[in-house]
């Protein structure tokens, strides 16, 4: 059996386009784009779905794979994929923002370790959140989702035709701006009860100044700081499934998917 070169081409051509949005999402989605996962397990997993994907993509034709518009159409794939695995990413760092203002507040943000995901050093309640947040990412098959929607997405977004628009990174941009909204709201609580606490020692130190209470204010502060931490975990499941469904609405209306 023979194949000829334009068709060889093509399917080359239509692996590697869908390779690239693949990928792009396999890079920067949770839990795969974190450093803790090797390069050659990601690139695996993009080979193989692509694999699975290239059949059922309709041919494109008038593209050479060696022209300019073949590498425009590179960098497109790439973004759409970098897009949507990016707001899983900003779906984690609410909590890990929730995380960091509720140890500060607390006296716990002395307590610091290595971010895997950027190696920078934060503190361990906002690990603690961010370990907490992929593991019931994963329980809620939230990878398998994204994957599910990557793949319908070269049905509404096919291959060669324009991709995002700038309402679509307009809407990204303002999603991106209820983060800190969402953080706070997870965070109020804790925030004004030590608000609260510290008013209580500043009352007292006022009122009686030989019992020097601010010598014992900051051990006091994170018992109370553990304490409001586990007051407050038992909302953290409604907390994520708001922002889930949030940020997978987002997903969809990019990718032109009715969910």
């Amino acid at each position: 059996m023979q194949f000829p070169a334009d068709v060889i081409l093509n399917w080359l051509s239509l692996y590697l386009w869908s390779f690239m949005r693949i990928s792009g999402l396999l890079m920067v989605m949770v839990p795969f784009g974190s450093r803790a996962v090797p390069a050659r397990v990601r690139l695996l997993l993009a080979v193989t779905i692509s694999y699975t994907v290239v059949p059922m993509l309709p041919p494109v034709h008038g593209i050479e794979l060696f022209s300019l518009r073949s590498f425009l159409i590179i960098a497109q794939q790439l973004l759409i994929g970098f897009a949507i695995g990016f707001i899983t990413q900003l779906v984690m760092q609410t909590f890990v923002l929730a995380g960091q203002v509720i140890a500060m507040q607390t006296s716990l943000g002395f307590a610091s370790m290595v971010d895997p995901t950027n190696g920078q050093n934060s503190p361990v309640v906002g690990q603690f959140y961010l370990l907490l947040a992929t593991l019931v990412f994963l329980s809620l098959n939230g990878h398998l989702e994204l994957i599910r929607l990557i793949t319908m997405s070269f049905k509404t977004l096919p291959i060669g035709e324009i991709g995002f628009s700038s309402l679509d990174y307009k809407m990204i941009a303002i999603w991106f701006s209820q983060l800190f909204y969402a953080a706070l709201a997870m965070t109020i609580a804790a925030i004004v009860a030590m608000l609260l606490i510290n008013l209580a020692f500043g009352v007292m130190t006022r009122a009686a100044p030989q019992l020097n209470i601010f010598s014992i204010g900051f051990a006091v502060s994170m018992l109370f700081g553990l304490f409001i931490l586990w007051l407050t975990i038992g909302n953290f499941l409604a907390h994520f499934e708001h922002q889930w469904r949030a940020g997978r609405t987002l997903a969809c209306s990019l990718l032109k998917i009715s969910c």
